[in-house]
């Protein structure tokens, strides 16, 4: 009963529904082509046949009108005689035969001239009679004799039975060998597909580090596994950074939250004058406000990574954006004892404004919180836009401590903050948000360490003219 379940499984597949159908044309095409070729032999054979008759025929009736009806009986016994002749039969317009050699023949066949198939016995090498087909014609010779040629056919019969049985057994292996090769070939796609699905069921309990197999073949099942490993990659790095989001979330707006809290409570238990409650509600609002800011940054964070902004994206002048967003942070810069200076080239890209903008802002504030020399100095932050082949390079270089080399992977993840920052005002989503807008236009972030301070390059990719397009953008900021 297993093998017959297993057989049903197998004959159920659609690989196996496939090669049965090719297997079902080809053997229909094989019957087909070997039918036309035995009939067309056959056909060959007897016509061939007939216009050996008619030429023989026709010798014959020479040698009537040349020797008359003696000369045709001397002809017709000396032809009889000679190994695989022909069969003769000659009769007056009695109907007495005067020459033959064969004793069977119906003398209605002499009736009427024409071509014909008749049966007739003749001994075989061990002497019993056996029946043998003719193909006759005949002949009405002048004076009313009739004069009848024909030849056995077996010979056409014996080749349609060489062609014949071959193509039967033939049929018989092509649909025996298609079979087995179709049940090979399904066990093994059946194999693979039950690979495959053991796989997708451990990821469905919950196992996401399960990866479908790739046999290094090449073929389809491997593009395809390929394609979905890919997919489980990034959907097992968005699961886990949902987690880390969660978890991060849960741990870093405590603190904010239970603040707020705090304060209130503070406010409820010992405010007495206007004053009092003024100050407290102001401080609840300024909470609040960060609160909501961090929650705006996860918000868009989220969206840049879900691509939903892709539909909006126009071609942008980028020099003319940083120039813009630099211009609005110089007094600010100038107000901490920095100097801002921007460097632009003419330079289009593919994306979003506010988002790009967003991200430029990022960068220059962190230039600003941290690029501050630390003997109290006036320090310098140097904003460039540059073309380097087909990409925009957009760096914000500063006079800061920098940012160790061990720690610029981690400082674009959600809410990391280096002890240094941690005194500084900030929710740790600056540089998160800088990278998801990046990710969202298809470029990337660096670091590099600018001597003292550090140089973040933002990379995107440039239009060939200033109005041609495709922007990508990944930056980071320090925080």
């Amino acid at each position: 009963m297993r093998i017959f379940r297993h057989l049903a499984r197998l004959v159920r597949t659609t690989a196996f529904k496939l090669l049965a159908a090719y297997l079902a044309v080809f053997a229909i095409f094989a019957v087909s082509v070997i039918g036309y070729t035995a009939w067309h032999t056959r056909e060959l054979i007897q016509n061939q046949v007939a216009d050996d008759l008619d030429r023989e025929v026709r010798y014959l009736a020479d040698q009537y009108h040349i020797g008359g009806i003696q000369r045709l009986v001397y002809v017709i016994d000396r032809r009889s005689r000679r190994p695989g002749s022909s069969i003769y039969m000659l009769a007056n317009f009695q109907g007495e035969v005067l020459a033959a050699n064969v004793s069977d023949l119906s003398l209605g066949l002499l009736d009427a001239a024409g071509t014909r198939f008749t049966t007739y016995n003749r001994q075989d090498d061990s002497g019993a009679s056996r029946s043998h087909v003719a193909f006759v014609q005949v002949f009405i010779l002048s004076g009313g004799y009739r004069l009848l040629v024909g030849r056995d056919i077996e010979e056409r019969d014996t080749l349609r039975d060489l062609v014949a049985r071959p193509a039967q057994w033939a049929v018989v292996l092509i649909v025996v060998l298609g079979l087995a090769g179709g049940v090979f070939v399904t066990r093994r796609v059946l194999k693979r597909i039950d690979a495959m699905t053991a796989t997708t069921e451990t990821i469905m309990a919950g196992d996401l580090t399960g990866r479908l197999a790739v046999s290094g073949a090449g073929d389809e099942f491997d593009r395809l596994a390929h394609s979905l490993n890919v997919m489980l990659e990034r959907i097992e790095a968005l699961m886990q950074g949902l987690k880390d989001v969660s978890d991060n979330i849960a741990h870093d707006l405590k603190t904010p939250l239970t603040r707020l809290r705090n304060r209130a409570e503070e406010a409820l238990r010992t405010a007495r004058t206007e004053e009092d409650w003024r100050g407290a509600l102001e401080t609840t609002i300024e909470e609040s406000d960060g609160l909501i800011r961090t929650f705006d940054a996860l918000l868009m964070i989220a969206r840049a990574e879900a691509g939903q902004a892709r539909d909006t994206m126009t071609d942008v002048d980028l020099a003319d954006l940083t120039e813009n967003v630099a211009e609005l942070y110089e007094p600010l810069a100038d107000e901490q004892g920095l100097d801002l200076t921007v460097t632009s080239e003419p330079m289009v890209v593919h994306g979003v404004r506010e988002l790009l903008a967003q991200a430029l802002s990022n960068l220059i504030d962190n230039a600003i919180k941290y690029g501050r020399v630390p003997d109290g100095g006036r320090g310098r932050i140097a904003v460039r836009l540059a073309r380097a082949g087909s990409d925009a390079l957009l760096t914000v270089a500063d006079s800061g401590p920098g940012i160790p080399a061990a720690d610029r992977e981690r400082v674009v993840e959600r809410f990391v903050r280096l002890e240094a920052s941690r005194t500084r005002p900030g929710s740790g989503l600056g540089l998160s948000q800088v990278a998801a807008v990046a990710r969202l236009h298809g470029g990337d972030l660096s670091f590099a360490d600018n001597g003292p301070g550090l140089v973040a390059v933002l990379r995107l990719p440039a239009k060939a003219g200033r109005d041609g397009g495709g922007a990508a953008t990944d930056t980071a900021s320090r925080r």
